[in-house]
């Protein structure tokens, strides 16, 4: 069986969840990898067949996205020309992660895909969301379509979602309290963080940058660049997590038994969603910048640590993919 399996390439949770599931979909068949973006912090070992530009949107450093960057950096004429030349037609069973080259070329010579990825999980009517109207919500539905979906969420909200994918790397360490906060807000820079952390002299912050190009200490605040290794462990050492809104990172978090702070950008539909999802499980939300302080000081003297139930169901979702293909989905 030739498989085709498609991957986001603009944030690290994707990459993240594809390290655990090439190894599983190699029993199954000769596999390509194709990714788009180039903003993921996690590198895979396997060989990439097809890397495209894509389309993402860059993090700015105050707390959203920069639009304007984005834009600037898209090559639509060259994402066109991409959907155009893959050559999905020479595959058995294609597998998107929310990556639209791909998505787009499957729809174009109507061939089937089967979609693996957090975003599926909001194309159900039962997963937890911001309320109102929110064009993040069209973009979710519409950017990677496929003819079959399974997601990933905090909770099985639906019969197609299943419980996140937790790196073996995690699920292999030892997880104790030594103390420190771990930090990881790759939309905010470098002066913004230090400048919150700082009124906690008395605590420890271990702080990983997408901003700096050098590791450095400040007081109580030591700030290095992102490191998958030297983040794990530290992660595994906290008391808990301050993180953005994204999937993984506070899944990883919940699954060692952390206190987590998300602070979701704002605009951003997905990460609003994501935060509202785990205050539900008991994590500490920042909506705005305005409670920022506020929320910070209550979650270190008074947040509590989160216990999770999230099994290692990975190898069964990949055979309950495979027999869906064998099925024709």
């Amino acid at each position: 069986m030739k498989i085709l399996y498609a991957i986001q390439g603009t944030g690290n949770g994707h990459v993240s969840r594809a390290r655990e599931i090439i190894p599983i979909l190699k029993k199954y068949g000769q596999v390509d990898i194709l990714i788009s973006g180039t903003q993921a912090d996690v590198n895979l070992d396997d060989e990439i067949k097809y890397r495209f530009k894509g389309f993402g949107f860059d993090f700015g450093t105050n707390g959203g996205i920069n639009y304007k960057s984005s834009f600037k950096k898209a090559d639509f004429r060259q994402l066109i020309r991409d959907i155009r030349n893959l050559p999905v037609k020479d595959y058995d069973l294609v597998i998107n992660d929310f990556e639209p080259v791909t998505a787009w070329a499957c729809i174009l010579r109507n061939k089937k895909s089967i979609a693996l990825s957090h975003q599926s999980a909001f194309l159900s009517v039962k997963t937890p969301v911001i309320s109102g109207f929110h064009l993040g919500e069209f973009i979710l539905k519409t950017y990677a379509p496929a003819s079959k979906k399974v997601g990933f969420h905090f909770k099985r909200y639906d019969d197609f979602i299943r419980t996140p994918v937790i790196r073996s790397e995690i699920r292999a360490l030892k997880s104790q309290n030594l103390g420190h906060y771990t930090v990881y807000l790759p939309a905010y820079s470098d002066e913004f963080i230090l400048k919150k952390l700082e009124k906690f002299p008395n605590k420890k912050f271990q702080v990983f940058s997408k901003h700096t190009k050098e590791d450095y200490t400040k007081g109580n605040i030591e700030v290095s660049k992102v490191n998958n290794l030297k983040f794990n462990q530290s992660l595994a050492d906290c008391e808990g997590l301050l993180t953005g809104g994204g999937f993984e990172g506070p899944a990883e978090a919940m699954f060692l038994g952390k206190k987590v702070l998300c602070v979701p950008m704002f605009h951003q539909y997905e990460q609003q969603c994501n935060a509202l999802a785990a205050e539900d499980l008991g994590a500490t939300v920042i909506w705005n910048e305005k409670e920022f302080d506020q929320k910070l000081k209550f979650w270190i003297e008074e947040g509590e640590s989160i216990e999770v139930d999230f099994p290692d169901e990975t190898e069964e979702v990949i055979l309950n993919v495979i027999n869906s293909y064998q099925r024709k989905f």
